[in-house]
């Protein structure tokens, strides 16, 4: 009886939801000599999809542009299925907002490289991310990534 109150904490699959590229304005854009500009927008969103089975999605949002033209765009959405049960309520907002982004990050990173590179740019490397420090942001604006 009492293994039915250990925690489980299981990655069940790690997969990549949705990637797109745009290259709106080639390819006149790519005869510019100019330095493009690069913005990225990160996202985290956990969400049940079963009793004790949570879906967590980091996204990337990869704009460059060469003045108010943009060169490529890069929408990256890599997910993760955890089995998690059996943890304290204090501890889930946490598990699913900190240690499930980690695991998926790496993925992510990878994924955005490929697709620019595939659309034939120089890479672009994520940096890596201190989700416990973008958990403990979003937690004192009153956001939580579990939607």
């Amino acid at each position: 009886m009492a293994e039915a109150l250990d925690p489980v904490f299981q990655i069940q699959r790690v997969y990549l939801k949705e990637a797109s590229l745009e290259q709106p304005n080639s390819p006149a854009i790519l005869l510019e000599q100019a330095q493009p500009t690069v913005d990225i927008q990160l996202g985290v969103e956990a969400a049940p999809v079963a009793e004790g089975v949570f879906e967590v999605c980091v996204s990337a949002t990869v704009t460059t542009k060469i003045g108010d033209k943009t060169v490529f765009l890069v929408e990256c959405k890599q997910a993760g299925i955890f089995e998690i049960r059996n943890l304290p309520d204090e501890q889930m907002g946490p598990v699913l907002g900190i240690a499930c982004p980690q695991i998926v990050y790496p993925y992510l990173r990878g994924n955005v490289a490929d697709v620019v590179t595939r659309g034939g740019f120089p890479p672009v490397h994520l940096a890596e991310i201190n989700f416990q420090s973008m958990y403990e942001q979003q937690q004192s604006a009153g956001n939580s990534p579990t939607q």
